[in-house]
């Protein structure tokens, strides 16, 4: 059964593609974050297809999916759901009936998350985690696959609710998407702007994910590598790294919960290669996307524009050494 699951991954990113042109790095890491069961941060400038993305895998999947426009009104309410009094026509007897928000489906679109007020981006942040909802003290549980995908616009930021740490380190993935290649750019034009519909064929259901999700555990990593994404997260903390350019660059550094992440996603991109063994190239992969969005940066990497990414370049070339003379 897990063969064939997996080979249905090309014909799932192939059917994607009738859609989706180029994007293979950001198509790949979300897929990654879904088949690892975690949630997906995604930031890019409006126009670049974020949510046609999200919309045609949810129809390859065969899955539902809704999409919540976040906005500074926008209640805890208007996403998990509402209490309305209803009156039973033959007892007469009247009684509150619990009508479910968007966030009961099995793919979110969370558009511009960091528009909507702390109180509802706290409510996200339960059914991120525990995949269920409390409302007047009953628990719902959600759909299952659950998978969360919510984006940020990185210009427009008058008038936002940045994300707190915490609730950024809830996301498997940050992923950041760019604009498309001149030859990509030409054949967007080209097909979004004539006649041509493209019909998107499910490949995967529910319970297939879900078995994926469970294969993705199975993969097997050799110890080596374990200790090495543990010294390449612990080597992100200014207060007990021994590299220079960590103390001079990073406020906080990564917790555990990256380590985790790294090992989880660099086998879910291990099973989406066709491999059942992960490698050092798995985790160089997956390792700017998980640490992007952990590593908080100090004023003055702020003020000489250093990213997250570099420390993350610069740390699998130096950890990197030290971790090949395990094996």
């Amino acid at each position: 059964m897990g063969i064939q699951l997996l080979e249905k991954l090309p014909l799932l990113k192939q059917e994607i593609r009738k859609v989706i042109v180029g994007q293979e790095a950001v198509l790949d890491e979300v897929l990654v974050a879904m088949l690892a069961g975690g949630h997906c941060l995604l930031e890019g400038v409006p126009g670049l297809a974020k949510t046609l993305m999200v919309r045609t895998l949810s129809q390859a999947l065969h899955l539902s999916f809704r999409r919540i426009q976040f906005t500074p009104d926008l209640m805890p309410t208007d996403i998990i759901g509402t209490e309305v009094l209803e009156e039973d026509h033959v007892t007469g007897k009247r009684f509150f009936k619990f009508n479910k928000g968007p966030l009961f489906a099995n793919i979110i679109l969370a558009d511009e998350i960091n528009r909507t007020p702390p109180k509802t981006q706290s409510a996200l942040l339960e059914a991120m985690q525990e995949f269920e909802v409390t409302y007047a003290g009953q628990t719902y549980a959600l759909d299952r696959p659950f998978f969360i995908l919510a984006t940020q616009n990185p210009i427009e930021q008058s008038g936002t609710y940045p994300l707190p740490e915490a609730q950024l380190d809830r996301f498997l993935l940050y992923v950041k998407i760019g604009y498309p290649s001149e030859q990509e750019e030409t054949a967007i034009l080209a097909g979004t702007t004539g006649t041509r519909k493209v019909q998107v064929q499910p490949v995967l259901d529910a319970n297939d994910i879900q078995q994926l999700q469970q294969l993705v555990r199975e993969v097997s990593i050799d110890a080596d590598l374990v200790t090495f994404v543990s010294r390449l997260v612990r080597s992100t903390r200014p207060d007990t790294s021994t590299i220079d350019y960590v103390k001079e660059w990073v406020r906080w550094g990564a917790g555990p919960r990256a380590g985790q992440a790294l090992i989880l996603t660099a086998k879910a991109h291990a099973l989406l290669q066709g491999r059942y063994a992960v490698t050092m190239e798995d985790i160089a992969a997956m390792a700017y996307p998980v640490l992007r969005h952990r590593i908080l940066m100090n004023f003055r990497a702020e003020a000489e524009g250093v990213h997250p990414d570099k420390v993350t370049e610069k740390l699998l070339q130096q950890v990197e050494r030290t971790a090949t003379r395990l094996s």
